[in-house]
């Protein structure tokens, strides 16, 4: 798990509890079951009656990676291409094939010299890898919308588990002095709703979207390698093309290293 992810929601929890008590709240009464069962049974029914089973299987796995750490070293890609280009500038493209033994290396760059290897034309391999590019932003939106559906669903939920509070409440009206109590329980399941779109479902929702921004990002730099490596281009004008899909913190990482 990503622990940056795990502080921030452990944060956020403690600031809001922390900030109940201060006000004379007890913690044991925002425990309630009922209220739970409504909002996130209600909340993961309504997605899975949304999606078709072929994504709703992947939830889990989508959860997974979106609480996991995005581990991307674009300088060690540029560092692989930088001695692909040397290689290829001395032995030839025919002979990068013997690169390909093993799990070497990303299975997209390994794809991308197969297409170079079997001699495809620069309109061809731009075709073909920007499709796979295509293929997964694709797949990665539809994981990111059932993460956005449920922190619309959430508070939906909540002012249900409200509703149905009220109309146990009101249903018997015997004793006043019960009341008070009783209305506070009710509006639980909308603190619920409310709490689980915004500290839960739609962040996750927005680390998919930006782990799958980063992720396209590498994407594009490996197909312009592939591209460099094709042309046979110089192996340091290679990097330093490269370099410039590079965030700023890896730029000075790198050049402390350099």
């Amino acid at each position: 798990m990503d622990i940056m992810a795990f502080i921030g929601l452990a944060f956020a929890v403690i600031m809001l509890v922390a900030a109940f008590m201060l006000d004379g709240g007890i913690v044991t009464h925002l425990l309630e079951p009922t209220a739970a069962m409504i909002v996130f049974g209600g909340t993961i029914g309504a997605v899975i009656v949304c999606f078709p089973p072929s994504i709703v299987k992947r939830i889990p796995k989508i959860f997974i990676k979106s609480i996991s750490t995005q581990k991307i070293d674009r300088m060690e890609i540029i560092e692989s291409f930088t001695y692909l280009g040397g290689f290829a500038r001395k032995e030839g493209l025919l002979a990068l094939e013997k690169e390909l033994v093993g799990d070497k290396y990303d299975p997209f760059i390994a794809e991308g010299i197969k297409l170079v290897v079997d001699g495809a034309d620069e309109e061809g391999i731009r075709h073909v890898l920007e499709t796979k590019i295509a293929n997964m932003e694709d797949r990665h939106e539809k994981g990111i919308a059932v993460f956005e559906a449920a922190g619309g669903f959430g508070p939906t939920m909540g002012v249900c588990g409200t509703v149905m509070g009220m109309v146990h409440v009101l249903g018997d009206l015997s004793d006043p002095s019960a009341l008070g109590p009783k209305i506070a329980v009710a509006f639980i399941a909308t603190l619920y709703g409310i709490g689980s779109a915004n500290l839960l479902w739609l962040p996750l929702a927005k680390r998919l979207e930006m782990m799958s921004s980063e992720e396209v990002i590498t994407k594009e730099m490996i197909l312009e390698g592939i591209i460099m490596l094709r042309d046979g281009s110089n192996p340091t004008f290679m990097r330093e093309q490269l370099k410039g899909y590079l965030e700023h913190a890896e730029k000075e990482t790198e050049s402390k290293e350099g």
